[in-house]
């Protein structure tokens, strides 16, 4: 078994035996003062609290209450409030009965941490991979819009009408490219939480990388995450509303239930069947059925009137118009090659997005399961941008490749285009379980495709959005510069 010990303070100077000395770690921590001697109640502390969390091995996920054993209780037992983050991973805080090594420098507790963190050159190698991605999307991108998009706007603009019967491109399927998808309702209800996820992932990251989520305050990235998510439900409703009203939808009411309790539904599902297992296996990862419920208050009480009043105004805005009237009577699409076809594209359409984000997925799955320290934020942040990037450029590149090939069905494939990274995640997950872990046991390795399914189901949604509403920005420009008869 290995012991992860939670420092309650980490000072940034050696603390002194003679003098008092005020320490603090990151933002998001109070600085706090210390001395030898005893003055007033308040003034400074006398002691260094040593606080631990809880016992982890590598050959199982299921963590312990660090006093599980009779040799680790302390006489003198103290458990200081925890967040919410905190008890999601099943971390409980408590005294340690042992005291530090006055051996250790100060100013060097946390080198065995730190020996263990990736490397800088590392994260420079990822990130370098990932701009060598998107430069050469870029690239191609830049000479479709530049040269080949742009000649084909000015052949569509200029050809008489007695040549308009023998054109091909993209242009022959104006009259069909707006038509409404099939299972428009579910492809508005998964745009409007992924929407949600996108929000609060960019403002997550975005404050970690500022310093305020600091790994010294322990629990927070969760915390923030999961208050984000809450009340971001005007978004997820209002975006769900709108593109279903855009797609001609009617059943308003079941379009606002289905955003507000499909995804998270099964999240929830999830996450109770794996909190079921840690609670039969006795694991102090399990959840208390006190925070369940105020978790369940959290969803019902505030996101879900928070989505109903999103899906409100959503409604009341007209539908989005769009540059070209659709036809009544749908156009016969040609027969396509191997590589316009729905499935070969949609395959392809993740490789590349997958390539940006490997490297540093590899450090993420250790420190969710290898009981590592994650505090790159500012690589991170910069990886999520990247992403985003090439997610866009992926789907277009592909989008334009399919109108040309006269196929319009184009909504359900930009979703699932970019979407289909998360599948390739899933991949690498198995593929880490069995290279990288040595976990065994049942229960362990069904909690770890337990959790796993949750977080590709988060990607995939975010994924999915961010190439489908890059597509639906470039369908809706180009066929608003074209003439159409």
């Amino acid at each position: 078994m290995k012991t992860r010990t939670n420092f309650g303070l980490l000072p940034l100077c050696a603390l002194s035996v003679l003098y008092s000395c005020s320490a603090f770690y990151l933002p998001g921590l109070a600085p706090v003062s210390f001395c030898k001697e005893v003055k007033e109640e308040g003034e400074c502390q006398t002691q260094i609290q040593l606080f631990v969390n809880r016992l982890d091995s590598v050959e199982s996920v299921l963590p312990y209450e660090y006093d599980v054993f009779d040799f680790c209780q302390d006489a003198k037992e103290s458990r200081p409030s925890e967040n919410l983050g905190q008890v999601l991973f099943g971390e409980r805080i408590e005294s340690s009965p042992y005291k530090e090594n006055n051996a250790i420098k100060w100013a060097s507790r946390w080198d065995y941490i730190l020996v263990s963190m990736p490397h800088t050159n590392i994260q420079w190698f990822s990130i370098m991979n990932s701009l060598v991605i998107v430069l050469f999307l870029s690239g191609m991108v830049a000479m479709i819009m530049l040269r080949t998009l742009h000649k084909d706007i000015a052949r569509y603009n200029q050809v008489d009408q007695e040549d308009a019967q023998e054109e091909s491109g993209w242009k022959q399927v104006h009259g069909d490219v707006f038509r409404p998808p099939r299972k428009g309702m579910l492809l508005s209800v998964f745009l409007g939480q992924g929407t949600q996820i996108f929000i609060m992932t960019f403002i997550t990251l975005f404050l970690a990388c500022l310093g305020f989520l600091s790994p010294a305050n322990r629990g927070a990235l969760m915390t923030c995450a999961v208050v984000l998510w809450v009340l971001l439900g005007t978004p997820a409703g209002y975006v769900s509303a709108r593109l279903y009203k855009t797609f001609g939808g009617e059943k308003w009411k079941t379009n606002v239930l289905l955003t507000a309790l499909l995804c998270p539904g099964i999240i929830f599902a999830d996450f109770f069947l794996m909190n079921l297992i840690l609670w039969v296996e006795g694991s102090s990862a399990a959840i208390p059925f006190g925070t369940l419920v105020a978790i369940l208050a959290l969803w019902f009480g505030i996101s879900v009137p928070l989505t109903f009043l999103g899906a409100y105004f959503g409604f009341k805005k007209p539908a989005i118009e769009q540059p070209v009237r659709t036809n009544q009577i749908p156009r016969q699409i040609p027969e396509q090659s191997f590589f316009t076809k729905p499935i070969p594209g949609i395959v392809m359409g993740g490789i590349l997005p997958f390539g940006c984000i490997f490297i540093q997925l590899f450090f993420i799955l250790n420190s969710i399961w290898s009981h590592q320290m994650y505090y790159m934020f500012g690589f991170l942040f910069l990886v999520f941008i990247i992403l985003l990037i090439t997610c866009s450029e992926a789907t277009v590149l592909l989008c334009y490749f399919h109108l040309c090939a006269e196929d319009y069905h184009w909504w359900w494939r930009s979703f699932l285009t970019s979407g289909f990274t998360a599948v390739y995640l899933f991949i690498y997950a198995i593929h880490y379980f069995f290279s990288k872990l040595q976990i065994v046991g049942a229960a362990s390795t069904i909690l770890y495709f337990g959790y796993t399914t949750i977080m590709v189901l988060i990607f995939f949604l975010f994924t999915g959005t961010i190439g489908f509403f890059s597509s639906f920005w470039f369908v809706n420009k180009i066929y608003s510069v074209v003439k159409v008869d």
